[in-house]
């Protein structure tokens, strides 16, 4: 089963993927793995991407799409996967819907988590890691029991760059522009099922479950 998961930033994307892709029995497949794995391995679009990203830029899509279409090729996506972060523009829609009939195959389905932007906020602005284990946590939802100090090492909890307010703000402006329109496009296809993305954890991994007819 080909499926992609779509939402905006603090939807909870990651945390389903990982749940639903074994559900499924296919590999979880993220723009940040794979980014990270061709750098290391120094591909020539891995250095490509290093270089934007280095910089502080947006790895282009024509290096984002080509790295990613390599990824589905491998051979623990012959059966098919769980896509995380891509697409994130109508031309990587396009691209991926494209490269997949190139291949004679098809998109099962794109779910789309529904989260509306005060629970966003609420969510990512209340995150903090740990500056020494990396632990995660919630003021609100998974709080620590002792304020802005880890549970497990006693290091200190940091907000992160990206968990800011302000850049919580422009990571929720660059979604309504850029992957937002998205959307509209799967759902012209017949491909987009919504999901509550408010619900808990289990439930939302439900719904999903429902949305994709899959009886576990």
């Amino acid at each position: 089963m080909r499926v992609v998961l779509l939402g905006p930033p603090g939807a909870g994307k990651g945390t389903q993927a990982k749940i639903i892709s074994k559900v499924l029995s296919v590999p979880h497949i993220s723009t940040g793995d794979i980014f990270m794995k061709n750098i290391r391995e120094e591909t020539e679009l891995g250095i490509k991407a290093k270089e934007y990203i280095h910089k502080g830029l947006l790895v282009p899509d024509e290096v984002t799409i080509g790295l990613v279409e390599n990824r589905l090729e491998e051979e623990d996506a012959g059966e098919g996967y769980l896509l995380d972060g891509f697409p994130r523009t109508l031309s990587q829609g396009e691209a991926l819907l494209k490269h997949l009939e190139s291949s004679h195959k098809m998109l099962d389905a794109v779910v789309f988590l529904d989260v509306p932007h005060e629970e966003l906020l609420l969510r990512m602005e209340g995150r903090r890691v740990c500056s020494s284990c990396g632990a995660s946590y919630h003021l609100t939802f998974n709080p620590p029991r002792e304020m802005e100090v880890c549970d497990l090492c006693s290091g200190h909890l940091i907000i992160r760059k990206d968990d800011t307010e302000e850049a919580v703000k422009e990571r929720l402006r660059v979604y309504e522009s850029e992957t937002k329109p998205l959307v509209h496009f799967f759902e012209l296809k017949g491909l987009l099922r919504r999901v509550d993305g408010t619900k808990e954890i289990d439930e939302v991994t439900e719904d999903v479950l429902e949305a994709l007819q899959i009886k576990v």
